[in-house]
């Protein structure tokens, strides 16, 4: 083959591997799935409904936990059925359908206090519960598309929610990459609400809470100022948002931790008199979302407890000496717990695990010379979500060449 044949035919293998490469990779199937909330101050409880539009996939069936104290008033295109706290949905074959209930949105907890309220101006509840946790059919390795809207009562003048709003700004695009049905899970809040907003490490912090009630929504982004890059540091990636929500009594009075959000009770100190503080502590829930397995809560709580000091040492809120003598009141809070093992863990059994995890700390540093941390541990742990024991003993080995003698602490016999 001459020359110039030769030219042909490279030209045309570049030309062959350049139209594959600027081929698109074939997408996923979609639908699109709308959730809109109404909220009925007179009724206590938000009318909420579902439409999902087919496009290249379809749902086939819906099947929703729906206790019948909660959620009431169930109907929908297609047929619905209800058998003891599951509802099923099938939505019309290849059309758009919806389904519509109605839900009760004020809690009061065992204890006191309310964990979700609605009040003729304003309501505080967990997108979860407004929408409940679904088991879908739908085409295989579809995706959905989902916007969430609301209808506020006359006088609500603002809504917000941990995800960010559409570029119209009349909804919020709710995304979760580990699902291909999302939900608008975390909390949300609306009403006559002040918000304070600023954007820290590429985060977004939105501070919300009820017009009336005394909340120290300036302090608390002060207080972001130099925490936020120190979670960066720590845990790596942030979340693109993150809502505070907070508001006095007669709400619960403590913090609560949910997707990309929080609660927070507005008369909970930024730093409590221990060292410590809430608001830290369920935002490291909140970033790293770990969680015990059964059994092992003190993880999720003793990580929590840790940071909750170690942060605010790292951003300069506590002085090294200051941060000493919290370790010093977890280590006498705790002296007297035996056993970690417990579903939940609270109290005395968390003090007790805030040291266990600080002597890990030591241990991790010493082995590697200071190349790793227990920071380096929780990163390895966060893809896990669920993590036992062996899951730290497995994540510490691999860090340091050898199994922790920390571990083999009689607290976890």
């Amino acid at each position: 083959m001459d020359n110039r044949l030769l030219k042909r035919a490279f030209g045309a293998c570049l030309l062959f591997f350049a139209l594959v490469a600027a081929t698109p990779a074939a997408t996923r199937p979609e639908y699109d799935v709308t959730y809109t909330v109404q909220f009925l101050p007179a009724s206590d409880q938000a009318q909420v409904t579902i439409a999902i539009r087919p496009d290249t996939g379809k749902v086939s069936q819906m099947r929703l936990a729906m206790p019948e104290d909660r959620y009431t008033r169930v109907a929908g295109d297609g047929t619905v059925t209800r058998k003891g706290y599951t509802v099923t949905g099938t939505p019309l074959d290849g059309k758009p359908s919806k389904l519509r209930y109605r839900y009760l949105v004020s809690n009061e907890r065992p204890g006191g206090g309310y964990d979700a309220r609605m009040t003729a101006d304003w309501a505080i509840v967990r997108g979860d519960d407004l929408v409940p946790s679904a088991r879908i059919r739908a085409t295989k390795g579809s995706d959905s598309r989902v916007r969430l809207r609301f209808v506020l009562p006359k006088g609500w003048t603002n809504v917000d929610t941990p995800f960010l709003r559409s570029r119209d700004g009349r909804s919020f695009v709710v995304t979760n990459p580990e699902r291909n049905f999302d939900r608008p899970i975390g909390w949300v809040i609306a009403g006559a609400v002040g918000t304070r907003r600023e954007v820290l490490s590429g985060m977004e912090i939105s501070v919300a809470g009820p017009k009336g009630d005394v909340i120290r929504r300036n302090d608390m982004l002060a207080f972001f100022n130099g925490l936020v890059p120190e979670f960066k540091r720590a845990f790596g990636e942030l979340p693109s948002k993150l809502l505070i929500v907070s508001a006095g009594d007669p709400m619960w009075r403590g913090g609560l931790s949910g997707p990309r959000s929080l609660f927070l009770h507005a008369d909970r100190p930024l730093i409590s008199e221990n060292g410590t503080s809430t608001l830290t502590h369920e935002l490291t829930h909140v970033i790293t979302r770990i969680r015990g397995a059964d059994g092992d809560d003190w993880i999720a709580e003793g990580l929590a407890e840790y940071y909750s000091i170690e942060l605010l040492r790292r951003a300069d809120l506590l002085s090294d000496a200051r941060a000493d003598k919290a370790h010093a009141w977890m280590a006498n809070h705790g002296k007297s717990v035996k056993t970690l093992t417990r579903n939940r863990s609270a109290g005395p059994r968390t003090a007790r695990a805030v040291q266990l995890l600080r002597a890990l700390d030591t241990e991790i540093r010493q082995r590697t010379k200071n190349k790793r941390s227990l920071d380096d541990l929780v990163r390895a742990l966060i893809p896990l979500r669920e993590v036992s024991r062996e899951d730290l003993r497995d994540q510490v080995e691999k860090l340091t060449g050898a199994p922790s003698t920390v571990l083999a602490s009689p607290l976890l016999d």
